[in-house]
Formats: C-alpha cells, structure tokens, sequence
C-alpha cells in the first residue's frame, strides 16, 4: 500500500508538472489574473471528474467522502487560505512539487506551513468555537437522491458547466497552450483511481500533512487532533512523498532543474531581495496552512476532491479561497516594491 500510494502522489506530480500548475508564476498569476491556467484546469477536473467520480460511486465501485459543512471554518478558513495561496504561491501539494524542481522559496513555504500546523494545533481548543456551527455532509447527493434520474440529470448538467466554463475561460484568455485541459482530465482520473475501494477507498489531499508531520517532529502527539489526523496526515505525507520525486526525476528529464529563490512573478512586483521573498514565503506557509486546517482541506482535498463530489462545503470553500485569492492578489501585488 506504501508503494501505491507514493507511486499515486507521483502521477499527481507529474500531471500538475504538464500543465506548469505547481510553479509560483503560474499560481501568483491567476491572483492578479494574468494567467488562468489553474482555475481552467481546476474547472475542467470538477466538470470531468464529478461525472466519473459520481457513476462510479452508483455502481457500487467507490463510496462518498464529503468533507463536513463547517460554516464558520468553511468560511473564515477558506478566506485566510486565499490570502495565503496569493502571497505562497503555491498550494499544499504544490509546495512538494516546486521544491523537487530546485524552487528554494516553496521550501521556506513548507517550514512556514509545519509551523502553521503546529500553531493550529495549539490554539485549536480556543477557536474551536468559531469554527462551528457544523451543517453535516450537504451535497447534490444527499440533497435530490443518489438513485434518483435527475440527480445524474443534473450530475451531467452540472458538469457540463463546468468542463464549458474553462473553455470561456480559455477563450478569454486566448491562448492556444491546451496542457491545461490534459492536466484538468488527469487529476479527474487519478482522483476517481484514488477513490476505488480496491485501491484507497479516500480523497487526494495534501494539508494534514504539515500539521501531522509537525507534530510529529516535536512530539506533540498526545493531543486529540493529532490523534484524528493520524491516518489521512500519514497518508498523505506518502503521497507529497511521491509528488516530490515527481518533481525531481520530471524537471531533470526535461533539464529544468534549478535551484530558484525568487522567480519571475515576484521579481517583477515585489524586487529582488532574497530576506524579503523568505520572509513572505514562511508568512504566506503560515497562512495557508492555517486555513486549510480551519477549512479541513485545500485546493486537491477540497476544491477539486470535493467539488467532484458536488459537496456544498467544497464549493463554498473555493468561492471564499478564489475572494481571498483575487483580493490579496490586487492589494499585496501592487503594493510598491
């Protein structure tokens, strides 16, 4: 199952690599809206994936794991996630990526982030109460009926909507580049092989990690969340695991390896100093990974994962990380250098 599972995380590597999805121009482009290949792609995987993922599951081949409405945690956290996303650059799955391909400021996200775990862990019997009141598992599921004609009426309609959205979005991005629909596809079938019952019966997902894995490291582990967390943040840890060694054997075969500190996108609003990019990067961490864990997910766990599975607290976290993303975006980007 270890094999499996690092061997999952590195098909994920390598279909966000395709597309470029991981690197910070990429990511810190869609926050000031120059550059729409992730949300493309993110439309185009929900629309494909909630088709396949939902027959699947009506077949009897895999079962529904959908994250609970939280609202206050949903909300709160999915903001904060959004501005973490736009100041990072990067996601909790692309953090791993990134740094196999020699981006040093993804590293400084990922020490930034255990430190957020860490932080959430502690302060989370104090803000537990704002995190609440919990709504349950709402999705189209549980709201029309799984067995229900309409409810795969409105399955296809729904993704349909989504996989035409991104080519809009295309079409107003007029660009010609279309890895961003092999990798939209990609994530929408490594999703459905990971929800399998004979392969992992569970979502992709990559936050728990950093919160797990700083616990760990400084033997925090007999607090209840740990405890919870145990089984996805170790599952999970396997599979950045593999997302890692994607990005180290996929830059080194197409020989663009580097060891990079500040990148394009930063040098062009934010200067060239190196304390300035760290210090943002471990800020940016921080905040990312604190919001996912008041939110119970990210963009692969919730946005994506979730939103194949049509769940209302899926959705409404990604409309809150796209107002925090496009709000830090605008602000943090055209602040003077």
């Amino acid at each position: 199952m270890t094999l499996l599972i690092i061997f999952l995380g590195f098909l994920f590597g390598a279909t966000l690599q395709i597309a470029r999805l991981n690197r910070y121009n990429v990511i810190s482009g869609m926050a000031t809206l120059e550059n729409l290949a992730v949300a493309k792609a993110i439309a185009v995987a929900i629309g494909v994936g909630a088709i396949l993922i939902n027959l699947e599951i009506g077949f009897g081949f895999a079962s529904y794991h959908v994250k609970p409405f939280i609202l206050g945690g949903i909300m709160i956290g999915g903001l904060i996630f959004g501005v973490g996303m736009a100041i990072l650059g990067y996601c909790p799955g692309t953090l791993a990526i990134s740094l196999g391909e020699g981006s040093l400021d993804a590293l400084w996200g990922i020490i930034g982030g255990l430190i957020g775990g860490l932080v959430y862990t502690l302060l989370l019997p104090g803000i537990n109460p704002i995190l609440g009141p919990n709504l349950g598992s709402i999705s189209l599921n549980s709201l029309v009926g799984g067995s229900s004609f309409v409810f795969y009426l409105l399955v296809f309609v729904i993704g349909g909507v989504f996989i035409v959205s991104s080519f809009i979005l295309n079409k107003i991005e007029k660009k010609k580049d279309w890895n961003w629909l092999y990798a939209g596809v990609g994530l929408a079938v490594l999703n459905m092989i990971v929800f399998l019952t004979v392969t992992t019966n569970r979502i992709i997902g990559a936050s728990t990690t950093y919160p797990y894995l700083a616990n760990l490291l400084t033997g925090n582990t007999s607090n209840d969340y740990f405890i919870k967390i145990q089984t996805p943040g170790n599952w999970e840890l396997l599979f950045l695991g593999g997302a890692f060694v994607s990005g180290i054997i996929i830059s080194l075969f197409r020989k663009e390896f580097k060891f990079t500190l500040i990148h394009d996108n930063w040098k062009k609003y934010k200067g060239n100093s190196s304390p300035k990019r760290i210090a943002w990067a471990l800020v940016g961490g921080f905040i990312l990974i604190f919001g996912a864990r008041m939110a119970g997910g990210c963009t692969s766990g919730h946005v994506i994962s979730g939103g194949m599975q049509l769940a209302v607290s899926s959705i409404v976290f990604a409309v809150f990380v796209f107002a925090g993303l496009l709000i830090t975006g605008k602000v943090f980007y055209k602040m003077k250098k």
